[in-house]
Formats: structure tokens, C-alpha cells, sequence
């Protein structure tokens, strides 16, 4: 099967981030599929393009493990505020297409993952071109999340972005959900069938996070001691609203002993770092992004996982994957995040929850780890065990090749039967 990945916030080899379709896409190249990836040149974490495809509208390139990547332009007016991320959007949208068009070649079926929710354009002309199915794949609700974080507010850009999702989802063979509210939310709100949505969620590559000893050379080379480290491993974004972490760390002032660390970047990075200066807070430290092959490292270092997201009710229907990279590497999990992501900790016995934006419940739930750690060990080995039997990325990617499969297969039946 030839399978074509439109996603345009695909990861370079060591870059930081979210990664579950470079796993997925490594899997199926493996069980012997074509994969073809098109997807940005601007990293939308960093604002970074690597050196090889800089000046040039698309680079190609074949990864290890024999996925082919069209890298296509993105203007770096991305990272300058929402005008310029749209601009970003709509240059990609041009850039894929052209890319898909001119080099990709035949395929058999194209996945679009959202956001941005643009991509289900390109991926709807193109398999209109092409005559092959289309699955739209949604890791957020947009245009639900853009309005509800005060980044849509034009009430004419709204009906427009409502008007687009409902050409997109009219037109798309199957619809990937990544959690069960996300599947509630399109049968209940959106009048979806059923039959049409798909359920594929986030997952844990247990080959990249796996259990191991704290005592390894981060927290050597961090100066973490002996200190009780909570880490947040993720994007800087407003999305995540780490100011919340600021005022936790300033109500856990009084204990030195425990410490909070944020790794990895984004648009709010340097606003969060002048604001670390001003209040100088002994027991918060910013570290950056670091390469995706050591991220396990850096879990391992630390004592529990801690997970936060800007309090609106969008967030509610969410799995961060950070979660299960926690639970991979046997850490417990704190989750300042209400609905499906706290659901599945509570499920999995994996942690705690906290009140998102509240930072004496933060401190609270920090607190009780720290002072049993024979239950903070438990819940780790419990989300452990839950996120191997129910959440292997492995797993999840041969189920998806599986619907892909069915769907190509009916597909070619349909074609068939209106030939005879």
C-alpha cells in the first residue's frame, strides 16, 4: 500500500516534540508499505529550518527507515503572532499541493492530520486528483480550540472556519479521532456517522521511553542532587499556559528540596524566560529543547511527570502525549489537565490530579508524592503496565495500516463493481 502523509509539523531527525507520526510512519515503512511524508521546513517549536532545505521551495529526503520526506516551505513569518502563523498555513497549503502534485507519484489512499485545519483542503483536492481515498485525521478540535483560546475572534473568520470544517468533514472517507470525546463530540455536535470515524489515539513508542535509573547524567549534569524533581517535558506555548508552573514553583518556595523542570520550547519560550529572571525562583529551571533520543533520559532523572494545559473546556476532550512518554518510562504522573487525560491517569492508577491553575492544589499534590514514595513508585509501575497493554504506538500503527488497508480494499471493490 502506498500511503501519503500530509502533516506539517513532521519531525527532523533529532527534533524536538511531539513525534507520533514519525513512529507511525517507521512502523508501516517496516511492514513493508510505501510511505510518503510532505509536511513544513519550519520547525513550529524553534522557528528553526535546517540548513539543507533553507532557499528551496521543496527538499526531498529518504530517512533511515526508508520513509520518504518532501519537506516543503513555510515562511518564517509563522513564528511573528497569528497573522503570520495563518500566513504559514496558507504558504504550506500552496507548497504541499505543488510538492504532492509534481513529486510524490501514484498513491492509494492520504491521511491529513490537523491542525491546522487548512490541511484537509489540500489533502481533499488532492485525492480528488489522484481518485483515492481520504482520511482526516483531528489531534485537536478546530475551530472550537481557536475560539475558545482567543485566537479566533473575527466572527466572520469563524463562520468561515465552521464552513470549512463541515466541507472537510462531508468529503472525507474516514475520520481519525485520537480520543473518545473527540468521537462524541462529532456524532453529537457535528452529526457524523459512526461508521465513518476511526479511533487511533496517541501512544507511547516503548522503544525510545522505557524505564531506567534516576541517577543517570542529567541529573548530574543539571546540579538536581538529591532534589525531588518534577518535570514538564514539552511545547512553550500559550496552549500550555506554563505560567501556571511559575506561581506553583513560587508556592513551593518554602521547600528547596523540591524542584520543577521545564524542558523544550515554543512561542512563549522567551517571555518565560524573562519572566524566570524577574521573580527568581531558586527552584524553577528552563533547560530548552533537547534531541527526542534522550527525552527518556531526562524523565528518568526525574521523580514524577507533570503535564499542564491552559484551563478551557476544549482541553477537557485531550491525551497529551507527554502522558504516555511518563508512563513509559514508569514515572508517576501529575496532571493539571480535567476530563479525558485525567481520566486515563486515574484509570491507569498512574498519579494525581490537580487543578489546572491552581497552584496550591499543584503543590498539594507534589507534596503527597514526595512524602510516599513507595506510592509514587506503584503508580508509576501501574502506568506502566496499563500504557504497555493498551497504548503501544507499535500496536496503534498496525491497527491504522489495518483500517487504511480496508478502506483501500474498498475502494478497489467499488471500483470493480462499476466496471462490470
Amino acid at each position: 500500500m502506498r500511503i501519503l502523509v500530509l502533516h506539517q509539523f513532521f519531525l527532523g531527525a533529532n527534533d524536538p516534540g511531539g513525534s507520533r507520526f514519525n513512529e507511525l510512519t517507521r512502523f508501516w515503512s517496516r511492514r513493508g508499505h510505501d510511505v510518503t511524508v510532505v509536511t513544513g521546513n519550519l520547525h513550529h517549536g524553534t522557528g528553526r529550518v535546517d540548513p539543507r532545505f533553507r532557499r528551496r521551495w521543496v527538499a526531498e529526503e529518504r530517512l533511515a527507515d526508508g520513509v520518504r520526506v518532501l519537506w516543503c516551505y513555510v515562511p518564517r513569518s509563522y513564528m511573528h503572532g497569528y497573522l503570520g502563523r495563518f500566513f504559514g498555513y496558507v504558504a504550506f497549503m500552496v507548497s504541499s499541493t505543488l510538492a504532492t502534485l509534481v513529486y510524490a507519484g501514484p498513491q492509494d489512499v492520504v491521511i491529513a492530520s490537523s491542525p491546522p485545519l487548512t490541511i484537509g483542503l489540500n489533502a481533499w483536492f488532492i485525492a480528488a486528483i489522484k481518485r483515492i481515498p481520504f482520511v482526516f485525521e483531528i489531534r485537536d478540535l478546530w475551530p472550537e480550540f481557536a475560539i475558545e483560546m482567543g485566537v479566533l475572534r473575527n466572527p466572520i473568520l469563524i463562520k468561515l472556519a465552521y464552513a470549512l470544517e463541515r466541507f472537510i468533514y462531508r468529503r472525507a472517507n474516514r475520520i481519525n479521532v485520537l480520543t473518545p470525546a473527540f468521537r462524541r463530540h462529532l456524532t453529537a455536535k457535528k452529526g457524523i456517522e459512526e461508521g465513518r470515524i476511526i479511533h487511533i489515539p496517541n501512544g507511547a513508542d516503548l522503544s525510545l521511553f522505557r524505564p531506567g535509573p534516576k541517577d543517570n547524567w542529567v541529573r548530574e549534569k543539571h546540579g538536581w542532587g538529591g532534589r525531588f524533581v518534577a518535570i514538564y517535558v514539552g511545547a512553550h506555548s500559550k496552549a500550555n499556559y506554563l505560567w501556571q508552573l511559575f506561581d506553583a514553583a513560587e508556592a513551593l518556595r518554602e521547600h528547596p528540596d523540591i524542584l520543577l523542570a521545564l524542558v523544550g520550547d515554543g512561542n512563549e519560550r522567551r517571555q518565560l524566560a524573562a519572566e524566570a529572571a524577574r521573580r527568581r525562583l531558586p527552584n524553577l529551571q528552563m533547560i530548552g529543547a533537547q534531541p527526542k533520543k534522550i527525552i527518556g533520559d531526562f524523565i528518568n532523572a526525574a521523580d514524577v511527570g507533570v503535564a499542564v494545559l491552559k484551563k478551557v473546556d476544549g482541553f477537557k476532550t485531550v491525551y497529551p502525549n507527554k502522558i504516555f512518554d511518563y508512563m513509559s518510562c514508569a514515572r508517576p504522573v501529575l496532571t493539571c489537565i480535567d476530563g479525558e487525560a485525567r481520566r486515563i491517569v486515574e484509570e491507569a492508577g498512574a498519579g494525581l490530579f490537580a487543578e489546572p491553575e491552581d497552584p496550591r492544589a499543584f503543590r498539594d499534590a507534589i507534596l503527597k508524592l514526595q512524602a510516599d514514595p513507595d506510592a509514587a513508585a506503584r503508580a508509576g509501575s501501574s502506568g506502566y503496565e496499563y500504557v504497555k497493554k493498551n497504548f503501544s504506538r507499535e500496536a496503534l500503527a498496525t491497527r491504522y495500516a489495518e483500517e487504511l488497508e480496508g478502506l483501500c480494499g474498498i475502494r478497489r471493490l467499488a471500483a470493480a463493481e462499476a466496471k462490470t
